[in-house]
């Protein structure tokens, strides 16, 4: 099957099937929602979120850091002055 099939067949999928369950649980990032997650949803999101930042590349993790570091930095310099 190729890849555009595949896409094809999963945008045919509704909300209240299985996949589309896990997908939508795997994905929130609304702070209400969360708080209302069972335990089993949130062991769920937890477990994907773990195994997705194990791949993320080398480049993204140290853009990630430079971020950090240069916020770090930033807020240093605000409290000098203090």
């Amino acid at each position: 099957m190729k890849w555009s099939e595949f896409c094809d067949l999963l945008t045919g999928l509704g909300p209240d099937t299985a996949l589309m369950r896990v997908v939508s649980i795997r994905s929130e990032e609304d702070k209400e929602i969360l708080k209302h997650f069972t335990p089993a949803q949130r062991r769920m999101r937890s477990e994907w979120r773990t195994r997705t930042a194990k791949n993320k590349p080398a480049k993204d993790v140290a853009q990630g850091l430079a971020q950090i570091q240069a916020m770090f930095a930033s807020l240093s310099k605000g409290g000098e002055g203090k």
